[in-house]
């Protein structure tokens, strides 16, 4: 029980830096939570190595004003000395040009400590909702993996549709992050 406790408050510590760094949009700070060698799967992106994790959260980050996040308590479980936690999030996204969404989703992830720090090596991200804040757009069905300690496979692909494209006021397309 008390690995648990330590790798809990790690993990809390951890995502609460996840927030203040996107609040902030700190591509330093943000690139900083990950291993050097982590993975970070995202909108049918896989991104490998904290140099490209930084390059596309710049990209990202271009067509967002402000992104406020909220983690629920993150679900942890230690597997043959792994750490991996399932963790809620809800997501307040104003964009550059005014547009508004609220996204509702789950971060699948694996912790490593690396320079006596906590940090991400694994994230996976499954999106339920984007959309109005009042919950009135369509849920995203995607694959679920069973209770705690389930984890998607490498292979598996994060929620991607068409209609995850906002469509700028000028009539481009930009992906949220």
């Amino acid at each position: 029980m008390h690995a648990n406790l330590i790798a809990e408050s790690a993990i809390r510590q951890l995502h609460a830096r996840y927030i203040d760094a996107v609040w902030r949009k700190d591509a330093d700070a943000f690139a900083d939570l990950f291993a050097l060698d982590a993975e970070w799967k995202i909108a049918g992106m896989h991104m490998r190595g904290r140099t490209q994790i930084k390059s596309e959260f710049t990209k990202f980050m271009r067509h967002i004003e402000r992104t406020f996040m909220i983690f629920g308590t993150p679900i942890v479980a230690i597997v043959d000395g792994s750490v991996t936690s399932r963790t809620h999030v809800t997501e307040n996204n104003k964009f550059a040009d005014g547009r508004t969404a609220s996204t509702i989703g789950i971060y699948y992830e694996r912790f490593v400590e690396e320079s006596d720090r906590w940090r991400f090596k694994w994230r996976h991200w499954n999106l339920y909702y984007i959309g109005p804040p009042d919950f009135s757009a369509p849920l995203y069905q995607c694959k679920e993996y069973g209770p705690p300690p389930g984890l998607p496979g490498p292979d598996d692909p994060t929620t991607v549709r068409k209609d995850y494209l906002f469509t700028s006021k000028d009539g481009s397309a930009t992906a949220s992050p």
